[in-house]
């Protein structure tokens, strides 16, 4: 038998980190060509302004650590990391925001602790949790569907807005935004509205908000093919999946008119995002498949309960960066046993 290297393992490498992240970002495109048609032009230069950013400044952290430059560039983490941050962020957020998170995501959260495969956090969500919590009404001002809005900027509109914050005409920018269905169904509840009342307004789809839920399939797809393709395994997905609807069914079946059926969690929001590409991530996951499956199911348990009674109604980064740190102690305790060393019983 002839083998193509000297010493074990003889297998061929297959999984290199640049083929990865590239698998990776082809899935990530169905999703953000739709974002793109529903919500305009800001997704596209989120997108490219992340990217931009992102690159540069692991650029400049490699150079300042003395290290080749191109072989960590090339390896395309920077540039997953800045679309999963760019599809997180409302389309109009204002381009120094955007640097600003970048920034974080790569210098702070991956960098500082030693580059891909030492960050203990999601660079992405760590730097939309940064941005939330410190300009909230920037990162909730969220462009309607384009089915549903009054207004339609064009390019050249978005571009001025994003860089200079002036709008054509008398607009403003309460004119051209609105709260995200999951904030109009956490307000609404607040308010003491029934669901079969807050259903009849036109901005709901079958499940979510009108347009939300089409991105979500588009996701979803894509999400799909990376099982398929084993860029990721199923475990977290579908525990994440399966946590969610499980609580929400049980307090749906409860009072079905003070909590949203269970499917409008799941078509709402950044749940399918953080499903398939956010809380796989190898790096900040669980490894074991008994840990993964924990992993997932706890963070659609976190999910539901920070959307239903915490401050802030997606949850998806929040119940993502909780998980992450407990991801080494649940590997811990789910390593499977070394062949060899269970217990002899004597007869």
């Amino acid at each position: 038998m002839e083998f193509h290297t000297l010493s074990s393992p003889h297998t061929k490498r297959v999984n290199r980190v640049d083929k990865v992240m590239l698998q990776v970002v082809l899935a990530l495109m169905p999703g953000i060509t739709a974002m793109i048609f529903y919500f305009g032009w800001g997704v596209l230069i989120n997108a490219v302004l992340a990217i931009l950013s992102a690159v540069a400044f692991e650029a400049m952290v490699i150079r300042l650590r003395k290290r080749p430059v191109m072989p960590v560039l090339f390896d395309l983490s920077a540039v997953v990391t800045a679309l999963l941050f760019a599809v997180a962020i409302p389309p109009l957020l204002p381009w120094w925001l955007v640097v600003m998170g970048i920034a974080f995501a790569i210098i702070m959260v991956k960098q500082m602790y030693g580059g891909l495969g030492y960050n203990p956090f999601n660079p992405a969500m760590a730097a939309y949790v940064l941005l939330l919590i410190s300009y909230p009404v920037e990162m909730t001002s969220w462009m309607p569907p384009y089915l549903l809005a009054d207004h339609h900027l064009t390019l050249p509109q978005i571009l001025a807005f994003k860089f200079s914050g002036v709008l054509p005409g008398e607009l403003t920018l309460d004119a051209i935004t609105m709260a995200t269905p999951l904030d109009q169904m956490r307000t609404n509840l607040d308010l003491n509205s029934m669901i079969s009342e807050i259903r009849q307004s036109p901005l709901w789809g079958d499940f979510g908000g009108l347009g939300w839920e089409w991105v979500g399939n588009w996701f979803l797809m894509g999400g799909i093919w990376m099982v398929y393709k084993r860029t990721i395994t199923w475990q977290i997905p579908l525990a994440f999946l399966t946590g969610l609807v499980s609580m929400a069914t049980i307090f749906w079946l409860f009072d079905a008119e003070s909590f949203p059926f269970p499917l409008f969690h799941v078509f709402s929001g950044g749940v399918i995002l953080g499903a398939f590409f956010i809380a796989t991530d190898p790096v900040t996951a669980c490894t074991t498949r008994t840990g993964q499956l924990i992993f997932g199911a706890a963070i659609g348990v976190l999910v539901y309960l920070i959307r239903t009674w915490g401050g802030y109604p997606d949850a998806v980064a929040f119940a993502v960066l909780l998980m992450n740190m407990a991801a080494p102690t649940i590997d811990y305790y789910t390593r499977p046993r070394t062949y060899g060393h269970g217990e002899v019983k004597s007869e």
